[in-house]
């Protein structure tokens, strides 16, 4: 780690622990620094250089001189040091006595060697895992199509930093999209022939319908007759944002909207360029489609009620979820929210975090998450208050979104889309209304992340053991979940005297 990263992970550092100190929410700081949930979550966690403003604003807001926070860098007492170090779940699991915690906290050099190799183990943890997957990669398509084994994280975790870092919001391409409606006299409701005659006469481009009898694409361009193949099956909805896609990628490459958003992100894999590129051009469709200014008052009237946006607007409920996470305007912002696309296997094939909540790269996500419960109901909309380990909570709803194939859904397409903010904003949401939050602890859904990092130790829909946590097994004890860890609390338990005088006997299942 160069000098610049160990500042910025010990300065992250430092502002979360006085954040915590002083029982402040991540949601209610980031709002008074006027910055999002998500990039205060990337500075706490030394991904981000905290910019000088927004190091004043945090230290008044904590009541800390600047003097003494540079003073309180890197100086902890080891004991600190120690404490914050067994905080993680894989060392409590280890049951040290508090003999042991003060033998260790006497050897300075011992607790900065167990430190040193728990950071090493947890970055190997993290290597091994994207091998892993590059391994099974390689073991379903051969070669072919398969990289290098992948020790860095996906390109689609760099298009994800890159929304986050730009709140998910980009004003020039909002401005273009409002002066090419403006243009071509664009109502509140876009239709398919609306957007196709405006790519005929605006850039001399030939849009037919057609395709492979059985093929999976649904949009083609050729460059060198200038046409756009279309597949005749899409819906309206789906035709009319195909179009505007090719709208925004015909003045990506006239007008090179997309390189001063790119100019200086630097990426690790070459793909990423492309698949931003990708995102930018739908961003744009979203902002021809759903215009900022109309929308952002829709929004608010309706209180974020996404089944009646979409009716309004004549879009669908995905592309209205997907707008309603681009209000990043300072003058008409909308509420900080988090998006989820979900299958029904439990794969997640979109994410955004405006909010703070956080979600598993490549893995299923936590099955005590509406966008995973709504498929038990998908007639109705899950609505749920939530809470990670850290104590941060949420409010999230989702709906189950089906397109069948040929009568068929199996053939088909069957999507959960989640939506959700921080739970000190539910009010401002009319899916909020019938839950009133007035017992936070007892309302709140313990959730995580991935069970493969999850730091709850009683979850009993745990589908593997949890590396946070030492492998340990009893025959002799059995929680109601087979991958539970056991942990020391659950030993206190067993030793407890019973009413009778007597200590408690194992449950027998």
């Amino acid at each position: 780690m160069d000098v610049s990263r160990q500042q910025n992970s010990a300065m992250g550092l430092r502002l979360r622990a006085l954040r915590l100190q002083r029982g402040l929410q991540q949601g209610e700081v980031a709002r008074r620094l006027g910055i999002s949930p998500a990039y205060l979550s990337l500075i706490e966690n030394g991904k981000r250089a905290v910019q000088l403003p927004i190091l004043i604003k945090a230290l008044e807001l904590y009541g800390v001189s600047v003097e003494s926070f540079m003073a309180s860098l890197g100086q902890g007492r080891v004991d600190d040091g120690l404490a914050r170090l067994l905080d993680e779940p894989l060392l409590r699991s280890l049951n040290l006595s508090e003999e042991d915690l003060r033998g260790l906290s006497a050897e300075p050099k011992i607790v900065t060697t167990i430190t040193a190799l728990f950071n090493l183990y947890k970055s190997t943890r993290q290597q091994l895992d994207n091998v892993l997957h590059s391994v099974a990669e390689r073991a379903r398509h051969g070669d072919r199509g398969v990289g290098a084994l992948r020790f860095d994280y996906h390109p689609f975790d760099e298009v994800t930093d890159f929304l986050e870092q730009h709140e998910n919001y980009f004003p020039s391409l909002e401005q273009r999209a409002d002066a090419f409606r403006g243009k071509r006299g664009l109502g509140v409701r876009v239709s398919a022939r609306d957007l196709r005659e405006a790519l005929v006469e605006e850039f001399e481009v030939t849009v037919e319908l057609g395709g492979t009898a059985g093929a999976s694409v649904i949009r083609r361009w050729n460059e060198e007759t200038r046409t756009l193949t279309l597949s005749p099956r899409m819906s309206e909805h789906r035709m009319s944002f195909q179009l505007a896609h090719t709208i925004a990628l015909r003045l990506f490459e006239e007008e090179r909207l997309h390189e001063p958003i790119l100019a200086g992100y630097e990426t690790t894999y070459q793909e990423t360029p492309t698949l931003i590129k990708i995102h930018l051009a739908n961003y744009f469709a979203g902002a021809l489609l759903l215009p900022y200014g109309p929308f952002y008052e829709e929004v608010r009237r309706t209180r974020y009620d996404v089944e009646l946006l979409a009716q309004l607007f004549a879009c669908s409920y995905e592309s209205v979820a997907h707008r309603i996470c681009n209000l990043g305007d300072p003058r008409r912002r909308g509420v900080p929210m988090h998006f989820l696309r979900v299958d029904v296997a439990g794969n997640i094939s979109k994410r955004y975090s405006g909010d703070g909540m956080r979600f598993p790269h490549r893995d299923g996500g936590c099955p005590k998450m509406a966008a995973h419960l709504a498929f038990l109901t998908p007639q109705l909309i899950a609505k749920q208050y939530s809470e990670l380990p850290g104590g941060e909570r949420f409010f999230c709803f989702a709906k189950v979104v089906s397109e069948p194939k040929g009568g068929s859904l199996a053939r088909g397409t069957a999507y959960s889309i989640g939506l959700g903010c921080q739970a000190g904003d539910a009010k401002h949401l009319a899916y909020a209304d019938e839950l009133p939050f007035v017992d936070p602890p007892k309302m709140a859904v313990p959730i995580g992340t991935t069970c493969r990092f999850c730091e709850r130790a009683d979850c009993n829909m745990r589908s593997a053991p949890s590396y946070k946590y030492a492998f340990r097994v009893d025959e002799s004890v059995k929680k109601d979940n087979f991958f539970s860890p056991l942990v020391r609390r659950d030993d206190a338990a067993a030793s407890r005297p019973r009413a009778g005088g007597s200590k408690a006997e194992p449950a027998a299942d």
